[in-house]
């Protein structure tokens, strides 16, 4: 069950309540307008084996992550081979489908910013275009330092959004100081433990945890854990991950 912190913090499972589901795909929606959020969402949609229906993108950024599995995905009809730990930027007035060759099931983290409406209709050929939505491996990305702990930029203003950043993080074992910013953020936790603070009241996180942070709400991420906790991040309007205000 959900858990909200002070301030409006919110804390759920990436499979808490129940998914939408469109042929091969399952959509949860964690975080959005309808349990509080501003403008920022954060879906998770997982494809099963074959070829799911298409997601038409509107008005909105939206970019997603690769969490698990590996698969083609096609942008306008354009096909890119796709692997874990992997940022897509879809444009806005872009369609998305994904082609799942495997047995397994393949996770993708979606976040819109502004947050809208979504359809899904059955798998059409689509034509081949020129311009693909960047693809972006978070291993082609520099790590940037910030106090003891790393984040790399998947997509931003260099990849094509002005409104949107995704990123990874990494925190080592403690606490850093609290503190706030001047966006609306999610957070999912890739691997790790430890705890979401806000203000006074905090609550257990792990692995598949996503959290909706509002703007200006002071918080931090414990880990609590002996290794590294890791996490994605996206936060609206578009930013630095490095700058943070103290209380």
């Amino acid at each position: 069950m959900a858990v909200v912190l002070e301030g409006g913090c919110r804390v759920s499972t990436m499979h808490e309540g129940n998914p939408h589901v469109s042929g091969s795909l399952k959509i949860w929606n964690q975080i959005g307008k309808a349990n509080g959020a501003e403008a920022i969402s954060l879906r998770i949609l997982e494809f099963g084996p074959g070829s799911s229906p298409e997601l038409r993108n509107r008005e909105c950024d939206e970019v997603l992550y690769l969490q698990e599995g590996a698969c083609t995905i096609f942008i306008d009809g354009s096909a890119y081979e796709v692997g874990p730990q992997t940022g897509v930027y879809l444009r806005p007035g872009k369609t998305l489908t994904v082609e799942n060759a495997g047995t397994d099931v393949v996770r993708f983290v979606s976040c819109q910013c502004p947050e809208e409406g979504f359809t899904t209709t059955p798998l059409l050929d689509q034509p081949v275009r020129s311009e693909v939505g960047p693809i972006v491996k978070l291993s082609d990305r520099r790590a940037l330092p910030t106090a003891d702990r790393w984040y790399r930029v998947l997509v931003d203003d260099e990849i094509g959004s002005e409104q949107v950043t995704q990123f990874v993080g990494s925190i080592p074992p403690g606490r850093a100081p609290d503190h706030f910013h001047e966006y609306e953020e999610v957070l999912f936790i890739l691997r790790g433990e430890g705890r979401m603070w806000a203000g006074e009241t905090n609550t257990p996180i792990a692995a598949g945890s996503c959290i909706y942070l509002p703007k200006r709400q002071l918080h931090c991420v414990e880990n609590t854990g002996e290794g590294e906790l890791r996490l994605l991040g996206v936060f609206y309007p578009a930013g630095s991950p490095a700058v943070r205000y103290e209380s």
